[in-house]
C-alpha cells in the first residue's frame, strides 16, 4: 500500500459520499480521486480499469456541466427514473463494451484478468453515465461493481483499495435511499 493509494481512497471516497449528497462539488473531488486511482492500477496492471479512470476523467466534467449548468432554457438535472428499455439498452451496451474490451486486452496485454476487468469497465461506464444524468438506476449497478470489484482487489492484493470499493457499495447503498427518497424525483 503506497501514499498514492492511501490519498487515492481517501479522495475517491469524499467524491462518492458528495454524489450521494448531491453537492456538485462530487465533480472536481471525482477527477483528483480518478486520476490518483488511474495510476495506482496501472502499476497492478489492470490497463481496462486504469483506461476507465481516463474516461471517468471526462464524465466528471460532463457531470459537474450536467448538474450545475442552469440556464435560461433548461434547469440544472434532478434525479430521476429510467424507463425499463432505457435500463435494456444501457446494460446491452456495457455487455457489448465488455466484450470488445476483453477482447482486446485478452489479445494485446499481459493484464490481470482481462475479462473481468473489462466488464467491470463497460457496466461502469454505463453506471457513471447514468450517476452523470441523475438516473436512481445508477446506483443497484454501482453496488453489483463494486462487490465485483471488491474480489477482483483482493485477489490483486490491492487490499486498501477493495477497502475503498468496500465503502463505495456502503455508499451506492445510501445514495440508491436517499435518491428514491428525492422529492424531486421525475420519470424519464
Amino acid at each position: 500500500m503506497s501514499g498514492l493509494e492511501w490519498f487515492a481512497v481517501l479522495v475517491s471516497a469524499l467524491s462518492v459520499w458528495l454524489t450521494v449528497k448531491q453537492n456538485a462539488w462530487c465533480w472536481p473531488v471525482g477527477l483528483v480521486g480518478v486520476l490518483l486511482l488511474g495510476w495506482v492500477l496501472r502499476d497492478a496492471h489492470l490497463y481496462s480499469q486504469m483506461a476507465l479512470q481516463g474516461v471517468y476523467a471526462v464524465l466528471q466534467v460532463y457531470g459537474w456541466w450536467q448538474w450545475t449548468r442552469p440556464d435560461d432554457t433548461r434547469e440544472a438535472r434532478k434525479v430521476s427514473l429510467l424507463k425499463p428499455a432505457q435500463v435494456s439498452m444501457g446494460l446491452l451496451l456495457g455487455v457489448l463494451v465488455s466484450v470488445a474490451l476483453g477482447a482486446a486486452m485478452s489479445t494485446w496485454t499481459e493484464g490481470e484478468q482481462p475479462w473481468l476487468d473489462a466488464a467491470i469497465t463497460g457496466f461502469s461506464l454505463v453506471a457513471q453515465w447514468w450517476m452523470a444524468q441523475k438516473r436512481v438506476q445508477c446506483w443497484p449497478l454501482w453496488i453489483v461493481i463494486d462487490l465485483v470489484c471488491i474480489g477482483l482487489f483482493l485477489w490483486q492484493g490491492l487490499f486498501l483499495t477493495a477497502g475503498l470499493y468496500a465503502i463505495f457499495t456502503l455508499l451506492a447503498i445510501q445514495g440508491l435511499r436517499e435518491w428514491r427518497r428525492d422529492p424531486a424525483l421525475v420519470s424519464a
